[in-house]
């Protein structure tokens, strides 16, 4: 347990993890989920679309900086068999087609 030089009470980090604790036991999941879409909810209405791209650049830049390329090869390879388990050929196709036009249209 995390102590304090104050007569051995208990540090402020070990009272929010104990609060946490005892919160996540007597809630559950469901009350976390709830109040996580009740805060996503909260955020879109009151941000716009650069805010979510500054932190999403952020969060980039963050991940860049402490992951090497191993780590974004095997979530690419994850990210690729998810996907081909979830879509067919037409999918494919499609994405080709348009991947292709967009690269037309901007030569």
């Amino acid at each position: 347990m995390a102590k304090n030089n104050n007569n051995d009470k208990m540090s402020r980090e070990e009272r929010g993890r104990m609060g946490g604790k005892a919160t996540s036991q007597n809630y559950g999941s469901e009350f976390y989920q709830e109040i996580g879409r009740k805060g996503g909810k909260a955020t879109s209405e009151n941000h716009n679309q650069d805010f979510y791209q500054e932190i999403g650049r952020k969060g980039g830049e963050a991940t860049a900086g402490s992951h090497n390329s191993e780590f974004y090869q095997e979530i690419g390879k994850k990210g690729g068999e998810s996907t081909s388990e979830s879509h067919d050929k037409n999918f494919y196709q499609e994405i080709g087609r348009k991947g292709g036009n967009a690269r037309n249209n901007n030569n």
